[in-house]
């Protein structure tokens, strides 16, 4: 089969990793040889906005795809430098430490809204742009949900399901439902 990229590189912080995702990627692997996905807020420590370690996010997103198409996915792990400048070279580097020279790169995404900026930082690599995916999902109010017990089954592919119930068993769970809780109490006030 002939492939448009030989890389399509999707940005994302997939916390939690949903249908949304999930759709972008089977796109993106009609499209190119492989999909490099970059996480983003790749550092150790964990917290209400960030609660899975990029090791658990590369195996919550693997567990969704058949083993043929898991060996198409690659994974650079991107950490949170706050300046975009540094943040763009970082995230190419990475990218070239995968691909190989003169390989075709592009960038798969959808710009929801004024986060999306980041997709512009790449006009090196061409654009497939998406329309919005599955009611334009969001991750935020799925983890509020989540942190309150519930696993919004319809907008979640049945590996993420599982390891959300697995991961709700953890200690580190609990800890981090019980932040979001004190922060949900202290915002309301």
């Amino acid at each position: 089969m002939k492939y448009k990229f030989d890389y399509l590189v999707f940005i994302g912080r997939f916390q939690p990793f949903h249908l949304a995702h999930m759709q972008t990627i089977k796109i993106a692997l009609q499209q190119s040889q492989q999909v490099i996905l970059a996480l983003g807020s790749a550092q150790q420590e964990r917290n209400i906005k960030n609660p899975f370690l990029a090791s658990e996010r590369e195996e919550m997103i693997l567990s969704n795809f058949s083993e043929a198409d898991q060996k198409r996915i690659k994974f650079v792990h991107v950490i949170d430098v706050y300046n975009d400048e540094k943040w763009q070279k970082l995230v190419k580097l990475l990218v070239a430490g995968l691909a190989e020279l003169n390989a075709k790169v592009g960038l798969i995404g959808h710009f929801k809204d004024e986060s999306s900026y980041y997709l512009r930082l790449f006009p090196e690599w061409e654009m497939v742009e998406l329309d919005s995916l599955e009611d334009a999902l969001s991750a935020t109010p799925m983890r509020e949900a989540y942190y309150r017990g519930e696993i919004q089954q319809d907008k979640f592919p049945q590996g993420t399901i599982d390891f959300l119930e697995n991961f709700q068993k953890t200690p580190m769970y609990q800890q981090l439902s019980e932040k979001f809780a004190q922060n949900d109490k202290t915002n309301l006030v």
